[in-house]
């Protein structure tokens, strides 16, 4: 059995009082690069828990990859096939 491994890099910074998320991923050996990218805002009204925003960005960030992920199976599917795709979510 042949196992492989993908790695996703997530770079998490606060700019303009938001938290942004990127998630990246490079494969092999096709080496498809995707990013994903997900925002956390603070509403005014909450006590300032900066983990609370990571993860909430970070998830986005995730769903967002995983998205784009699906999106580009669908192509190479229908490149296989020369039918059209949808995958669902």
């Amino acid at each position: 059995m042949h196992t492989k491994t993908w790695s996703v890099e997530i770079f998490i910074g606060e700019h303009d009082g938001q938290t942004r998320a990127e998630a990246r991923l490079a494969t092999e050996p096709s080496a498809t690069r995707l990013t994903g990218w997900g925002i956390a805002r603070l509403n005014p009204n909450d006590p300032e828990v900066p983990e609370i925003g990571d993860e909430l960005a970070t998830a986005r960030a995730l769903a967002d990859l995983a998205h784009q992920l699906l999106e580009t199976a669908a192509v190479d599917i229908g490149a296989v096939t020369s039918k059209p795709v949808h995958l669902a979510h």
